[in-house]
């Protein structure tokens, strides 16, 4: 079994991207803008888009963090979503989710620019990278398909199974492992899936994106299987300061011994979803998509 380290691999790719806007600065131009629109204090989006901002630190990246209380009105959010499409400054910008309630978070999507949505939600953006236009792939998606490059997976033919339906997550996961070039054959399953733990024991490559801490037991893997795990849940703990700990969607102790590479949690898709939220915004500045 091998560990597939998506935290070094992350930061390996972090220096190529320093380097690469060190180039671009010492050209004239200016370093790449990214902006984050948070809204109220939900504790996993705090730590996320602290994590962003520090991320662009370390690459030379400009960033900017809009704040909002979680009572701000739709209108008002859509306004400040209009001026940072306006802003020639600003090459990308996210708006966190989840967002309150009373806000229609695909209204939100919707609006943003295409040129500058950097997480890859908006249909536009959805619709490109289906019929396999150069696009802004969405970050964790992208982040899997790059770890699964430079670990030399071998994905031609493979048997993929994804369980999990997002629109984030599997839907488009699916799509980018069955196009050309990479030419798996994938199932994507989820709660309606008859006999769930036949079809994932027949992955050579098995996906776990549904949010269920340990969901994922040995007798659901494929002996030698190939296991990305995309949960990151938080469940209490007495062992951390935070009283919390993170869980995969994969009993990894469990797991692991059948596999022959399989990401942990945390330190596997997480760092990799970062770092390609990083390389859509270079995409962004460089103007090399939308030309």
């Amino acid at each position: 079994m091998q560990l597939i380290d998506g935290k070094k691999t992350a930061s390996e790719i972090k220096l190529e991207i320093k380097a690469e806007v060190e180039q671009i600065v010492a050209k004239g131009h200016k370093a790449p803008h990214l902006v984050a629109v948070l809204v109220g204090h939900d504790g996993g989006s705090e730590t996320y888009v602290a994590y962003k901002i520090k991320d662009c630190e370390d690459v030379g990246f400009r960033s900017s963090l809009v704040r909002y209380e979680d009572d701000v009105t739709e209108k008002e959010l859509l306004r400040k979503i209009d001026e940072l499409n306006q802003d020639k400054d600003i090459d990308g910008f996210i708006v966190q989710l989840p967002l309150p309630s009373h806000i229609s978070e695909q209204k939100i999507i919707e609006a943003i620019n295409p040129h500058k949505d950097v997480d890859g939600f908006h249909p536009v953006n959805v619709g490109r990278m289906v019929i396999g236009l150069p696009t802004f792939v969405s970050a964790t998606p992208y982040g899997i398909l790059e770890l699964i490059r430079r670990y030399n997976i071998e994905t031609k033919g493979k048997t993929c199974v994804i369980i999990g339906r997002s629109q984030i997550v599997g839907r488009p996961l699916s799509i980018l492992l069955s196009q050309k070039g990479i030419d798996a054959t994938v199932t994507l399953a989820h709660s309606r899936t008859k006999d769930l733990e036949k079809t994932c024991s027949q992955a050579d490559i098995l996906v776990a994106a549904m949010g269920l801490p340990e969901f994922v037991s040995a007798g659901m893997v494929k002996e030698g299987a190939v296991v990305i795990d995309v949960g990151t849940t938080r469940v209490p703990s007495n062992e951390t300061k935070s009283g919390f700990k993170l869980k995969g969607d994969i009993k990894f102790e469990e797991v692991s011994p059948k596999c022959s590479y399989i990401t942990p949690v945390p330190g596997g898709v997480g760092p990799m979803t970062r770092v390609s939220l990083l390389k859509n915004t270079l995409l962004a500045a460089k103007k090399e998509i939308y030309s």
